[in-house]
């Protein structure tokens, strides 16, 4: 658990967790703690049941904000793709008047590169440390959006080109991540919706404006997910278009091989059966006239096939 006193961006560490329950003359206090640390922080800052067992659950937790006596709970999803798997990464805040404390199970960037922006812009106020957070991890988004569609591009190129049963496993993955990442999406949004419309004492009235360019991001999110999911699905059937063609493909060259010998195999019955006379059977190089005769049929036929295209 790290604590730390945040006046206009300056960052000052503090030792005694209990120094944070006074307001500070200037600034706030950022409690950066896991879930183990809630034991500590609970009954110092009064933070509610419900909202703790909620962050210590095992069970994964839908976006959502609550309003308590004293606090706010948030929980929004951080987001991280690795061109196999989406994960979300949960993301809880208790918002204070004078303080602001993120729990996190696993180590979420956004918290990182948060600092530089809290320094750049002198932020001296929990509720615009929330907002900044919450626009970084809604910005990842994107980032995250156009990793995916590069993928779903590379995927396409890879099966127009050389069409593999792995491909129709990483459509089926890919698709079901994106569907269950799209059913995310539409709590967190109601969140961000919820953080810049509703009535909300611990949040400035001016800085809730800033909140509806988040929730125009967040809207914008939505719809890029949803245009993934409909392009999943013409990936899936271009690689089906594709097998049928490459089957196509297969059986035209088999067709046209078993045409070729059509004949071949005709002359080669014909001088095969059981009489003495035959036409050329008892020819001196008799067999040499029929295997260049065979020969030119054979060629000449496979000329035929690659001048009409069918081979």
């Amino acid at each position: 658990m790290k604590i730390r006193l945040v006046n206009q961006g300056i960052f000052t560490t503090i030792e005694d967790i209990h120094t944070a329950t006074i307001p500070p003359t200037e600034g706030f206090y950022w409690i950066d703690a896991d879930v183990d640390d809630l034991a500590v922080l609970q009954p110092i800052f009064a933070l509610h049941d419900l909202a703790v067992e909620d962050c210590l659950s095992e069970e994964e937790q839908r976006p959502k904000i609550e309003i308590h006596e004293g606090h706010y709970f948030i929980v929004i999803n951080s987001i991280r793709f690795d061109d196999e798997e989406i994960f979300l990464r949960a993301l809880n805040i208790f918002l204070g008047r004078h303080y602001i404390i993120t729990v996190t199970k696993q180590k979420i960037n956004e918290l990182r590169t948060l600092k530089p922006i809290l320094w750049e812009e002198e932020v001296g106020r929990p509720d615009r440390f929330l907002y900044h957070l919450v626009d970084l991890v809604v910005d990842n988004y994107f980032l995250v959006g156009d990793r995916i569609e590069a993928r779903i591009e590379s995927l396409e190129e890879d099966i127009l080109m050389h069409t593999k049963k792995s491909h129709l496993t990483e459509i089926i993955g890919l698709r079901s991540e994106i569907l269950w990442l799209k059913k995310v999406l539409g709590p967190q949004k109601d969140v961000i919706f919820t953080l810049n419309k509703k009535d909300l004492k611990l949040i400035d009235d001016q800085l809730q404006k800033y909140f509806s360019d988040i929730y125009e991001n967040a809207v914008k999110i939505a719809e890029t997910f949803e245009t993934y999911r409909d392009l999943m699905g013409n990936l899936r059937e271009a690689y089906q278009s594709s097998l049928a063609n490459r089957a196509n493909e297969i059986m035209r060259v088999f067709t046209a091989l078993t045409t070729i010998f059509m004949p071949l195999t005709f002359i080669t019955g014909i001088y095969g059966m059981n009489f003495d006379y035959i036409p050329g059977l008892h020819l001196h190089g008799g067999s040499y006239i029929l295997l260049f005769i065979m020969l030119f049929l054979g060629c000449g036929m496979f000329y035929i096939f690659r001048k009409k295209d069918w081979l």
